[in-house]
């Protein structure tokens, strides 16, 4: 999995300088602790998330994350049975949205670090974000890891929105319809 992570981002086109750094920092981290793909590594670690949008990039489907308390993409933390970070996303976006079909994109949109309570202390994730389209007649189901989840048009947002997710949205649409392989 690590061998994975370090190849996706040393592989990656960062779109700009700040999200260049942003790859060269995820890289270095990667370098300094050999677990830093797992929960366990507690001064931070890589997760993997997907934006999840329907087939007609209309709307967005987000979750109500009960230790944010913010709408955010679907995501989470990487499972030792993750063969790569494109499928720990695709994992992730798949038992959050109760969806089982979902096209993933082949190479991340962005990348976004944050500071975030993790397993009772504070901690950093290094998020890997991928885009995943499903049908736009999909229904989602909500899981136990959501107080809410609810699909949004891309120009009616919530108002409260995180500016890394409004970041990622857009660097979604912007990608057109085919960013990348997408399987």
């Amino acid at each position: 999995m690590r061998d994975d992570a370090i190849a996706v981002l040393q592989a990656w086109q960062a779109p700009d300088d700040p999200q260049s750094r942003l790859r060269q920092a995820y890289l270095d981290f990667l370098d300094e602790h050999d677990d830093a793909m797992w929960r366990e590594c507690r001064v931070g670690h890589l997760t993997a998330s997907a934006l999840v949008l329907d087939d007609r990039r209309e709307r967005v489907l987000l979750t109500l994350h009960p230790k944010v308390g913010r709408w955010l993409q679907l995501g989470g933390h990487c499972e030792p049975g993750d063969p790569s970070l494109r499928e720990a996303a695709r994992r992730e976006a798949i038992e959050e949205s109760g969806i089982a079909q979902v096209r993933m994109s082949a190479a991340p949109l962005r990348l976004d670090r944050h500071p975030v309570p993790c397993a009772g202390q504070m901690s950093e994730h290094l998020d890997v974000q991928y885009l995943a389209t499903v049908r736009s007649d999909a229904r989602e189901v909500m899981s136990d890891e959501s107080d809410d989840l609810r699909w949004f048009p891309v120009t009616a947002l919530p108002d409260d929105l995180d500016e890394s997710v409004r970041a990622l949205i857009a660097a979604a649409l912007m990608a057109g319809s085919t960013p990348g392989e997408m399987s």
